[in-house]
């Protein structure tokens, strides 16, 4: 009976970890430490992206011009891990069509991302929810 409750309580916890409506809305970056380096977001601009529940689209603004989308893509959750590949980018990108898996964590109303990048960059990345 003891290890019925135990295994009862330990589900009930483990099931509290499933993201709802998985990352949907609108995240804006907040800084991130590459290769152990932090770097944090700029003044200048403002990196923003927007979640719907298969695809992403990531768009940068900059005071007095016209927004513009420098990514698109596509993301799946699994467990704790986020699996995104890049289907558009307005700049050259190695990683066009090439799936990279980050391992994710929302805290209050922040996604961070960890994971490492297909020439090995090791990444932190901080998004916080503003819709």
């Amino acid at each position: 009976m003891k290890y019925l409750v135990i295994v009862v309580l330990l589900l009930v916890v483990l099931s509290s970890f499933k993201i709802d409506g998985g990352l949907t809305g609108r995240w804006e970056y907040s800084g991130g430490v590459y290769n152990g380096k932090p770097s944090p977001a700029s003044t200048e601009y403002t990196l923003r992206r927007q979640y719907n529940d298969d695809h992403y689209a990531g768009t940068y603004i900059e005071k007095d011009a016209q927004p513009l989308t420098y990514e698109t893509g596509n993301y799946k959750l699994v467990q704790d891990s986020c699996l995104e590949t890049q289907t558009y980018s307005a700049q050259p990108s190695k990683w066009l069509n090439v799936t990279i898996k980050y391992h994710f964590q929302i805290r209050s109303d922040t996604l961070v991302f960890n994971g490492v990048l297909p020439n090995g960059t090791v990444v932190e990345e901080y998004w916080k929810r503003v819709q």
